[in-house]
């Protein structure tokens, strides 16, 4: 095994591959599950900590019928408020792209922008700033994941489905990453 990356041969990069395959399977998921779990400490203002919020987000989006990759994009829209919360839609996407398709990627990356029709003429910016979007592919999902399962997802008395009840969605989208390395 090299010492400097340089150095690298094909059978020292496909052994690499293979050990990143071998994490990958066996901690994605449960990374993801302990930081959903800590969103509970994060209440900004709203009726709702960040916890409640995601989960009822994601059962929103699974009791509409929504496909795994959906209910892990509404389940998880939110996670990068973890590190920062005036652009935690692209680091949120940034976490999901590797394992979700591009319309559902774009989707969580601009969720803020679709969010600003119900609040950015308080902020003096442009609630309708979704429009120029129009003519993407993900448009219609990013309408579905803001105006039916996010903005919503505020009343801390609705009944969610527990955080564990995720976990199948969850192992299944994080175990089937699009690239390895």
């Amino acid at each position: 095994m090299f010492t400097d990356m340089r150095e690298g041969t094909v059978m020292d990069w496909a052994h690499i591959a293979a050990e990143h395959g071998k994490h990958q399977k066996s901690v994605a998921a449960r990374q993801i599950m302990d930081s959903l779990k800590r969103l509970e400490e994060i209440e900004v203002g709203f009726a709702a900590n960040q916890l409640t919020h995601s989960l009822m987000a994601g059962t929103l989006a699974r009791r509409a019928g929504a496909t795994d990759e959906e209910v892990v994009a509404a389940l998880c829209h939110d996670l990068g408020k973890l590190f920062s919360i005036p652009n935690h839609g692209a680091i949120a996407a940034e976490m999901l792209k590797p394992y979700v398709s591009e319309d559902i990627y774009h989707a969580v990356y601009w969720h803020q922008e679709f969010q600003g029709r119900y609040y950015f003429q308080h902020l003096g910016k442009d609630p309708e700033g979704r429009a120029r979007f129009a003519g993407e592919s993900w448009y219609g999902f990013a309408e579905k994941l803001v105006d039916e399962w996010d903005a919503p997802a505020f009343d801390p008395s609705f009944e969610v489905d527990p955080l564990e009840s995720f976990e199948p969605e969850v192992t299944r989208v994080f175990s089937n990453p699009k690239a390895m390395i």
